[in-house]
């Protein structure tokens, strides 16, 4: 578990992060979202006792990482944006060393025998690090900060240089390890964070500015409360006509016939009041085929470029919109 309070770092009157707080439970993934500039490689140097606070705190598994340093960074493994490799070793020269620095008491053969099949670097176990393709070196990196099984992992930009096969395994490794590890991942691929995370934190200007569910954000950054559906049936008119008879149904737009008989509409329900059921039952009654329902939703992207750009900031404690900044 992770939890921060108030942090604060200034650089002379300059503040890079201006009283940030947030908690991340056990097994959860976090991801850590800010555009450049906004603080966010701060917060995460300073959470792995790499820079200090000017204030505020920072407890790690129930360790302040400023008072005991040493006993919180042992609950932590790191992967750096560019990996902390030793190129003129051997992959099992480096994580030998690593282990041995690390003051690591699992068996150690064993233990980098697991942490290397976990990452898929066993068929590189023997060769030199500076012969390694990107990919190759970036697995040898996140497999220095398994060495030890910390609970708590923060990593940085880890799927730089993958390509889109193992830019996958990754992912699927980054979830596998969410369920026995408390997860925090940055990145600059948004679609990788929205398929990962459990929750995003989005920083600008040094300041939470969002803090939620992906879901939970888009509703409320766009204020939307609508659905898109296409339905097959006979007539357009006698569909929305049905429709709009739904209690808490203020519209209904019908867009251009997709297929024969398929129409596509826009239904917007009040704030708070799901409408699925009803429709559904709506479409049986009538016998019409319901092809396709999808909320209306922001992507993350979407949500990312609104919230930085200054057109919204999400209050963290009651989670509504406020002005700009």
């Amino acid at each position: 578990m992770i939890e921060v309070k108030d942090l604060t770092k200034s650089y002379g009157d300059k503040n890079a992060i201006n009283g940030i707080s947030f908690t991340v439970e056990d097994g959860e993934i976090l991801g850590f979202l800010g555009p450049n500039g906004a603080g966010k490689s701060t917060t995460m140097n300073i959470l792995t006792g790499y820079i200090s606070s000017t204030s505020g705190s920072a407890i790690i598994n129930g360790v302040d990482i400023f008072e005991e340093p040493l006993k919180a960074k042992k609950n932590i493994g790191y992967l750096p944006e560019m990996p902390p490799l030793y190129i003129d070793m051997t992959v099992k020269d480096y994580l030998n060393f690593v282990y041995d620095l690390k003051k690591c008491k699992l068996p150690r053969k064993a233990h980098l025998k697991d942490v290397c099949e976990l990452v898929k670097i066993t068929d590189v176990y023997d060769r030199l690090i500076k012969n390694l393709s990107k990919g190759y070196k970036q697995r040898v990196g996140l497999a220095q900060a398994l060495i030890g099984n910390p609970p708590v992992l923060i990593l940085d930009e880890p799927t730089v240089g993958l390509d889109p096969k193992q830019i996958i395994e990754i992912r699927t490794l980054i979830r596998k390890l969410g369920k026995k590890h408390t997860v925090i991942l940055s990145s600059h691929i948004l679609s990788e964070i929205q398929a990962v995370c459990d929750r995003v934190i989005i920083i600008n200007k040094g300041k939470v500015s969002a803090e939620d569910t992906i879901d939970n954000l888009s509703k409320t950054i766009s204020g939307d409360h609508r659905l898109i559906m296409r339905i097959d049936g006979a007539g357009k008119k006698d569909i929305i006509k049905a429709l709009r008879d739904i209690e808490g149904v203020i519209s209904v737009k019908a867009d251009m016939m997709r297929e024969e008989n398929i129409w596509e509409f826009e239904i917007e329900a009040k704030e708070g009041k799901d409408i699925r059921y009803d429709i559904n039952k709506v479409c049986q009654d009538n016998h019409y085929n319901i092809l396709m329902m999808k909320n209306n939703e922001m992507t993350l992207e979407d949500i990312f470029l609104k919230i930085t750009m200054g057109e919204n900031v999400i209050n963290n404690k009651d989670n509504k919109i406020g002005g700009t900044n």
